[in-house]
C-alpha cells in the first residue's frame, strides 16, 4: 500500500513493494519514484547475459534521483532531451509517478510504460522530456525506464555463441521485458493495475515495443502499444552481428575472432562505446536469431505471431531530419536510386526540388510506409489507430519544412517548457492543442480509443479503410492519407526485399 505524509510540496512518499521498501518524492500531488534497480547490474560476469532479477533489499531505499543512464556517447540525445547525466554499465533503474492520492481511486488506475528513443544507441528514461508528471494527472501510473546500449546492449561474437550457439544478442529488448516483469510483479503498490499495462515509444523506442509484441518472451506483459515514428529499416542477421562484434573486438586491441569472453569483459565500457563506429556498430538496427527475436519485424507480423493488442501508431511529418542528424542528405540518397528515380516522380506530382523530393521520399520509406504496413497487419488482429503528426509551434511555422523526428514527443508528454528541447517558445494555443494530444494518448492507455471532447472521434484504420487522424493546425480525420503513394512503395519495398526482415 502506498503510505503518503501530508501534502506539502517534497513530502516523502513511502510504498513497500515486494523487492523492499521505497522512499519517494511527493510532488505537486504526484508520487515520484526515480532510480529504481529492476535488475542486476549487468557488469563483470553478467555483461552480456541476460537480465538477473535483483534480490530484495533490506530497509529503505532512496529512490528521489535518477539513477546512471547507460553507458553512451556523452552528450545530449537525438530527441533534444539534453543530457542524460552520469553514464554507468550499471543503468538498469526505472522512474515511477503515481497520483499520490491512491485512496481516492475507484480502483487501481492504468499504466503507461515508455520505451526512450536514440537509435538504440543514446537516451535515458529519466531525461526531462519524458517527465511522467503530466499524464499522471490524467489517472495514469507512468514508467520510464533505462535499458543497455550499443555494443553492451546488442552484439555478438564467436566467444558468446562458443558458450551458446543461440544464445541471447538483443540484451537491451531482454531489459526492456525484464522492466516490464517487474511492473507487472510490483506495479500495484503504486496504484497500478498490471493488467492495464501500455507500453509506448518513439524512434528506437518505438521498434523496440514492436519487437516486444513479437516476443515470445514478452507475450501476456502488455495490453496496449503506441508506437510513434518506428522505422522500417532491416534487421541484423546473426552472422552480420558476429562479424560486426569481431571488428569491435580488433578496435579494442583484442585478438578479433579468438578474443575471449574474459577478455572482452575487461574492456572498459566507455572504450567499447566509443570504438563502435562504422562497421563495428548495429545501430539502429535489432538483430534477428535469439529468443527474444526470433524472426523480423515484418516476417512475424505476418505470420500474425504479434500480440493482438490494440494499436496506436504514426508518425511526423519532417521525419527526414534524422537522417541529417546522421550526416546523411536525402538528396543524395535519392540521386542514388538512378534510374529509379523516374518512377517515384508520379508519387510526388508537383515536387521538383531535389532536396524537397528527397526529404520526403526518406521520411516515407522509412517512416510514413512503414507505419502503414504494420497498421495493416495489426488491424487484421485488434483495433489500430494511425496519425500523422504535423503541428509545429507557432512561433516556428515557416522556418522549418514539418515536425522533426521526435517532435511529437514533449506534446505526448506534456513537457515543452520543461524539457528545454524547443527552439522557440510555446504560445497558449500551443500547450492547449499538446495538451488534447496528450489526453488521447491517455485515453487510449485508460482502454478506450483515443477520443477526447474536445475533438473529432478518431475512426479506426484498417486495410481497405485506411484513415489518419492529421495533428497540424486543427486535428482533422483524413481517409485515404497517401494512400496510393504509401501502398506503391510497400509494395516496392516488398519486391526489393527491403521489408524481408534481416540485412
Amino acid at each position: 500500500m502506498l503510505w503518503l505524509p501530508g501534502a506539502r510540496a517534497e513530502a516523502g512518499a513511502t510504498v513497500q513493494t515486494a523487492a523492499g521498501r521505497l522512499q519517494g518524492r511527493v510532488v505537486d500531488g504526484l508520487a515520484v519514484f526515480r532510480g529504481i534497480p529492476y535488475a542486476r547490474a549487468p557488469v563483470g560476469a553478467l555483461r552480456w547475459q541476460p537480465p538477473q532479477a535483483l534480490p530484495p533489499w533490506r530497509g529503505v531505499r532512496e529512490a528521489g534521483t535518477n539513477g546512471a543512464a547507460c553507458t553512451q556517447t556523452p552528450g545530449p540525445s537525438l530527441e533534444g532531451g539534453g543530457d542524460p547525466g552520469p553514464l554507468s554499465e550499471d543503468c538498469l533503474f526505472l522512474n515511477i509517478w503515481a497520483p499520490a492520492d491512491a485512496a481516492a481511486a475507484p480502483g487501481p488506475r492504468p499504466v503507461l510504460v515508455w520505451l526512450h528513443g536514440g537509435a538504440l544507441v543514446l537516451g535515458a528514461g529519466g531525461l526531462d522530456i519524458y517527465d511522467g508528471a503530466a499524464l499522471a494527472r490524467q489517472g495514469l501510473v507512468v514508467v520510464t525506464l533505462n535499458y543497455r546500449l550499443g555494443p553492451l546492449g546488442y552484439f555478438n561474437h564467436p566467444a558468446l555463441e562458443a558458450r551458446s550457439p543461440d544464445g541471447a544478442m538483443n540484451f537491451g529488448l531482454l531489459d526492456q521485458i525484464a522492466a516490464l516483469r517487474w511492473v507487472q510483479r510490483h506495479i500495484a503498490a503504486f496504484g497500478g493495475d498490471p493488467r492495464q499495462i501500455t507500453v509506448a515509444g518513439q524512434s528506437a523506442g518505438a521498434q523496440s515495443v514492436l519487437a516486444l509484441l513479437a516476443a515470445p518472451p514478452a507475450r501476456g506483459l502488455v495490453q496496449r502499444a503506441i508506437v510513434q515514428s518506428a522505422y522500417g529499416i532491416p534487421s541484423h542477421s546473426r552472422a552480420q552481428a558476429r562479424a560486426a562484434g569481431v571488428r569491435l573486438a580488433s578496435a579494442v586491441g583484442l585478438p578479433g575472432a579468438r578474443a575471449s569472453l574474459t577478455q572482452l569483459r575487461r574492456v572498459p565500457a566507455a572504450q567499447l562505446v566509443a570504438q563502435a563506429g562504422p562497421g563495428r556498430s548495429l545501430a539502429p538496427s535489432l538483430i534477428v536469431g535469439d529468443a527474444a527475436m526470433p524472426q523480423a519485424l515484418l516476417p512475424a507480423f505476418q505470420a500474425g505471431r504479434q500480440a493482438a493488442v490494440p494499436l496506436l501508431i504514426g508518425s511526423t511529418s519532417h521525419e527526414a531530419s534524422v537522417a541529417l542528424a546522421f550526416g546523411l542528405q536525402p538528396a543524395v540518397l535519392v540521386q542514388q536510386l538512378g534510374a529509379a528515380r523516374i518512377l517515384l516522380a508520379p508519387l510526388y506530382p508537383g515536387v521538383t526540388d531535389e532536396a524537397e523530393l528527397g526529404r520526403q521520399v526518406v521520411r516515407d520509406v522509412a517512416f510514413t510506409a512503414f507505419a502503414r504496413r504494420i497498421a495493416v497487419l495489426q488491424s487484421r488482429r485488434a483495433p489500430v489507430w494511425r496519425y500523422h503528426f504535423d503541428r509545429l509551434p507557432e512561433a516556428a511555422r515557416g522556418t522549418q519544412p514539418g515536425v522533426a523526428h521526435g517532435g511529437e514527443v514533449p506534446a505526448v508528454f506534456g513537457t515543452g517548457d520543461l524539457c528545454r528541447c524547443l527552439a522557440v517558445p510555446l504560445s497558449d494555443a500551443d500547450r492547449q492543442a499538446w495538451q488534447r494530444v496528450s489526453a488521447r494518448w491517455a485515453a487510449f492507455a485508460r482502454g478506450g480509443p483515443p477520443d477526447t471532447a474536445a475533438g473529432p472521434a478518431w475512426p479506426r484504420d484498417s486495410r481497405w479503410q485506411p484513415v489518419v487522424l492529421e495533428f497540424g493546425e486543427t486535428e482533422a480525420v483524413v481517409p485515404d492519407f497517401m494512400r496510393q503513394r504509401l501502398d506503391t512503395l510497400v509494395a516496392g519495398l516488398a519486391l526489393a526485399g527491403w521489408f524481408a526482415g534481416s540485412r
